[in-house]
């Protein structure tokens, strides 16, 4: 199976559209501040799940997806500091709030799953004869 075809990948690419949607009405003065942190933040999770996706090892792709999950927390801290700011609607918000929480579901899975098999990869056979 390709990254491409990972619900975690989609998704996050779907948080990526939202993200570049709403932060086109920010202040054009926030253009290198929160609208370029939000967007970079929001771009860091799909590139470092396919990054992962691409390394040889359980470790390597979970250490990627640990990344991209501290971007996506990243990128939830950005949205309430957005909305605090008034950047942001409350709707508007809470479309973000509910792909970030979907983004952080499959992910988790997604860590588990190659956390589980590492660790079935890591167990040595026993040699007790």
């Amino acid at each position: 199976m390709e990254y491409t075809d990972l619900d975690v990948w989609i998704e996050s690419r779907k948080l990526v559209k939202i993200i570049y949607d709403t932060t086109d009405s920010f202040p054009k003065e926030e253009i290198y501040g929160l609208t370029n942190q939000i967007r970079r933040s929001s771009i860091s999770i799909p590139s470092n799940i396919a990054e992962g996706c691409g390394r040889r090892t359980s470790a390597g792709t979970i250490q990627f997806l640990h990344i991209a999950r501290g971007s996506l927390y990243e990128l939830e801290t950005q949205c309430f500091l957005a909305l605090d700011q008034s950047y942001l609607t409350d709707k508007q918000f809470q479309e973000i709030s509910n792909q970030t929480k979907t983004c952080k579901k499959l992910l988790n899975g997604f860590i588990n799953y190659y956390a589980s098999k590492q660790n079935a990869n890591n167990k040595q056979p026993s040699t007790n004869n």
